[in-house]
């Protein structure tokens, strides 16, 4: 999981310094959104081809961390 976590970005200065996807301007945030929201993950894929299957991947395990309570060190 902690190469998956490698993925995930927080960068001072760039959208708030919330969490990205390797320093993109696309935040966790949106891509949970997404999910929850109904998209798959081939529809995330479709409409930002930018993205990798592990971005997607990374995203969840992120945001299973937090829920954890695990603490996450920014790459």
């Amino acid at each position: 999981m902690s190469e998956l976590l490698q993925r995930i970005t927080i960068e001072e200065g760039k959208l708030g310094g919330r969490p990205c996807i390797r320093g993109m301007r696309i935040r966790v945030q949106d891509v949970l959104e997404m999910l929850a929201g109904g998209a798959s993950n081939k529809d995330i894929l479709r409409d930002f081809p930018y993205l990798e299957p592990d971005d997607i991947r990374a995203v969840l395990a992120y945001a299973a961390a937090q829920v954890a309570g695990t603490a996450v060190i920014a790459a």
